[in-house]
């Protein structure tokens, strides 16, 4: 854990995610990702030079149906506020609406109920768990489906809602993730398409290059992150 807050503090000062007087709010989904950014960050605040307060917020996508008990347990041990809202983005997607590729609308339902309380609370950002797999990912999701070169950003104004998107974990790999979560509660994730995305298929390649191409991953970050790295036709 130690080594992710180190990254959490590079990915703060890099990017200026987390200044005087921040009210953040953590998506905590549950699962091992979200747990550890929000146990990361409680620590990190302890010692960080800039004061900010920090509560998490947890989407019930089953309206009542799913045990939260124990992130209530975990969050009161570390001294954070959770907010648990309720909704029925589960029913809504599988059972009303029957998406075929059912992860765009969950996921734009869950950022609305999350933003939407974030705001409510009176936060003026969300910290979200992608870390740098998640990244690299997204960057071959829209180069191999899209055609397009583009991911997700490290901070990102939504004007919409007058919040920032903070992602703290940037830097952060999930082999570490997964390490450091082994004594949080993690709650199973019940969703029917989990492991049977597009998303899925782009890690399992990512791994094959890997095994092919060492530290192929590392070097997909530090070009993405690296500005000065790019060698593309520009706009003109």
């Amino acid at each position: 854990m130690k080594k992710i807050i180190g990254e959490i503090s590079r990915a703060c000062k890099k990017y200026s995610l987390i200044e005087d007087g921040d009210k953040i709010a953590v998506g905590l989904s549950g699962g091992k990702d979200s747990l550890v950014l929000l146990y990361a960050l409680s620590e990190y605040q302890k010692h960080s030079k800039e004061k900010f307060q920090l509560i998490a917020i947890t989407i019930d996508q089953t309206n009542g149906q799913t045990n939260l008990q124990p992130l209530l347990d975990f969050c009161k041990k570390i001294g954070v506020e959770l907010t648990i809202v309720p909704s029925q983005i589960f029913d809504v997607v599988f059972n009303i609406r029957k998406e075929k590729n059912p992860c765009s609308l969950c996921a734009k339902m869950r950022r609305g109920a999350l933003n939407g309380e974030a705001k409510k609370l009176g936060c003026n950002k969300v910290a979200l768990a992608h870390h740098c797999d998640d990244l690299i990912e997204t960057f071959f999701l829209s180069l191999i489906y899209e055609g397009r070169l583009s991911t997700f950003k490290p901070k990102t104004y939504l004007s919409n809602v007058d919040i920032t998107a903070i992602r703290p974990l940037i830097f952060t790999s999930e082999k570490s993730i997964i390490n450091s979560s082994k004594n949080l509660p993690i709650i199973k994730n019940i969703c029917p398409a989990n492991h049977k995305t597009k998303r899925e298929e782009i890690k399992l390649f990512l791994q094959e290059t890997e095994e092919k191409f060492p530290k192929f991953k590392e070097k997909t970050l530090n070009a993405i992150i690296s500005s000065e790295r790019y060698n593309l036709f520009d706009k003109n």
